[in-house]
């Protein structure tokens, strides 16, 4: 067993996010220096626009800040198969760039076609059926780009509890990225699903999670996008999730791929009194503190 965890950053912790109307959206340059101010090596690519599509260009804007690149997250339509195509498409180009540029991991999920998250849904049987097609179709894309493929169970997609989890992993190939926020927000257990899924991780997103907002998003009372506004993501250690007990499992699995932070973060556009740069400091100081020990 490694005694080093591969951390990395990802810019949905300083509130840069591929949703319209999400929040103030940083822009990269402050990000990156932050990033590389909390000490960590790597990030995620972040949402169309925020960093510049050209692989070569992408890498020496990293590289500036010595950083490097390990993954990027497509939300894409495969359920519809009238667009499909056009999904598979884009999905193909985002490959490209990522694998170009250096990353190790195309992160899927399985959208709805609305804006946000704030309603999921599980598919219908039909619907599970072209989804299954699109799914197999982009673990080929990834292949073909030297890219592994991770399934994101997210809040406000198609796969989102644990019932779609394991149908996904019954009835395709694919393996899932393990977001320890998502999960709980949808009433899974992480460790369970660690359990559930062993040997079918690519990819790991670390979020510690505010019980009482997660339940009230469970319930339908609050909104996704409004409880990330107060707060549903916390650094890690400051909220309800057993993040130390999901990092002991999967390293037992032996799992040693990357370990995104993720603290999902809503910036007032009227202000800048979030503090996305001390969240990370903190949840990176979990980290080392729970290796230490």
């Amino acid at each position: 067993m490694k005694d080093t965890l591969k951390i990395a950053a990802a810019p949905i912790t300083w509130g840069v996010s591929e949703v319209p109307g999400w929040g103030r959206q940083l822009d990269a340059g402050r990000v990156l220096s932050e990033i590389a101010r909390a000490g960590l090596v790597a990030t995620e690519l972040g949402p169309s626009g925020f960093l510049p599509e050209d692989p070569t260009e992408l890498k020496a804007r990293l590289s500036a800040h010595g950083l490097a690149l390990v993954a990027g997250f497509v939300p894409a339509v495969l359920h519809r198969s009238e667009v499909q195509g056009e999904e598979l498409a884009r999905i193909e180009a985002a490959a490209r760039t990522l694998a170009e540029a250096g990353a190790e991991v195309l992160v899927l999920a399985a959208g709805t076609g609305a804006h946000g998250y704030d309603a999921g849904r599980a598919p219908t049987a039909a619907e599970w059926r072209t989804l299954g097609r699109g799914v197999a179709a982009v673990l080929g894309i990834g292949r073909r780009h030297g890219l592994a493929v991770a399934v994101h169970p997210h809040v406000g997609t198609l796969i989102e509890k644990e019932p779609e989890i394991r149908r996904l992993l019954e009835s395709t190939d694919a393996s899932i990225c393990l977001d320890t926020g998502h999960l709980t927000v949808a009433g899974a257990d992480p460790v369970g699903v660690a359990r559930v899924a062993t040997g079918r991780i690519a990819h790991v997103h670390l979020k510690d999670v505010n019980r009482e907002l997660a339940e009230r998003v469970r319930g339908g009372a609050l909104g996704y996008h409004e409880a990330v506004r107060r707060g549903l993501y916390r650094p890690l250690g400051e909220g309800d999730v057993d993040v130390a007990g999901v990092v002991e499992i999967l390293r037992e699995q032996g799992y040693d791929g990357w370990y995104v932070l993720e603290q999902d973060l809503v910036i007032e556009a009227d202000g800048d009194g979030a503090r996305p740069l001390e969240n990370a400091l903190h949840s990176v100081r979990f980290l080392r503190r729970w290796m230490a020990a």
